[in-house]
């Protein structure tokens, strides 16, 4: 007889569930998130076991792994994705557990990409790359802040990364200002060393597939871009349509509507939050360089503002590269924009 596994999985523990084909409750239990404890409790139901299925969460890399490892055919559930009936009054770890073993067993699990493993620290690399990224730009609005605030003066980005600690001693009169901007002038210098050396590491061993390396014909998409999107994609054949692709992308109006009216909106994260920057950084830079891009965000901003443009610009941009990874094709800038 059939075995199915659900696995809700926290921080310090999980909750392993298992049912057989007429939802029969064959093992519940609370156990720490140690993967021998798991294994040794999955062991007397390997034979019969059709697959483990474990909640998408922030921390399923070492379970996922483990349970591969050992032979368990493993499934990630997509969690935004998962319906309950709504009239549930209550429900609690071993409830989502048992749940995503009922969904398995009927065949209606919402499935997660599983990200190969090798692939996965040169991804994450680059998503920490992001999180520096970020981290300089607050420190760069807040020196830009402190120069317009105590001096009347609008200094451009580049300029203050460009500051050194003696020029911020004759910007400001006293110790305190003075000692504040060279902080944050260091800071900035820090990070962008280590935004440097990340770029200089992913660019000198990772090298863009076919099709990605097509990815830069499109304008505003460069070398940073392309890697950012073939580490985040991975396969392109788990999205059949381009829809799916865009709409992962987060480029996508995420809203509920009945008799043409907004009524709310729908899961606006839904999707790859790094995908959704890459592609409005690529929409950024494609104003600036192409003249078709131009007049297309023209276009839209004239009818709506500037950020829905950014997002409109994003989107197209995310639709031809669909069509280019997964057709092998270069960029055709007259079939993007010849409407």
């Amino acid at each position: 007889m059939k075995a199915y596994a659900g696995i809700d999985l926290h921080s310090r523990n999980n909750y392993l569930a298992v049912i057989d084909e007429q939802d029969k409750r064959l093992f519940g239990k609370r156990l720490p998130n140690d993967l021998n404890i798991t294994l040794t409790a999955l062991e007397p139901f390997r034979k019969n076991l059709t697959g483990v299925v474990i909640e998408s969460t922030y921390n399923w890399y070492w379970l996922v792994d483990g349970l591969v490892d050992n032979g368990y055919t493993v499934h990630l559930a997509n969690p935004s994705a998962i319906k309950q009936y709504e009239g549930l009054k209550h429900t609690d770890d071993p409830w989502d557990a048992y749940w995503l073993a009922h969904m398995l067993r009927l065949g209606i699990l919402p499935k997660g990409y599983i990200y190969p493993k090798d692939q996965r620290p040169a991804r994450d690399l680059a998503r920490r790359r992001l999180l520096f990224m970020r981290q300089r730009t607050a420190q760069v609005l807040s020196l830009q802040s402190m120069i317009t605030r105590h001096l009347g003066v609008n200094m451009s980005g580049s300029a203050i990364k460009a500051l050194t600690g003696d020029q911020a001693a004759e910007l400001f009169d006293t110790k305190y200002q003075v000692m504040m901007a060279q902080n944050s002038i260091a800071t900035i210098r820090f990070l962008s060393g280590i935004i440097s050396d990340i770029e200089k590491e992913l660019l000198g061993s990772i090298k863009l597939c076919q099709e990605f390396q097509r990815l830069k014909s499109i304008p505003g998409i460069g070398d940073i871009l392309a890697l950012t999107i073939m580490l985040e994609v991975g396969d392109i054949e788990r999205f059949p349509k381009v829809g799916n692709y865009s709409s992962y992308c987060r480029c996508v109006d995420s809203k509920k509507l009945s008799n043409k009216k907004k009524k709310g909106e729908n899961n606006r994260r839904n999707g790859n939050k790094y995908l959704g920057w890459a592609y409005v950084e690529a929409a950024n830079f494609a104003i600036r360089f192409c003249e078709e891009a131009q007049r297309f965000y023209q276009k839209k901003k004239a009818k709506r503002n500037g950020v829905v443009a950014i997002k409109a610009l994003s989107n197209k941009l995310a639709k031809a590269s669909y069509y280019i990874m997964r057709d092998n094709k270069s960029f055709e800038v007259e079939r993007l924009f010849d409407n």
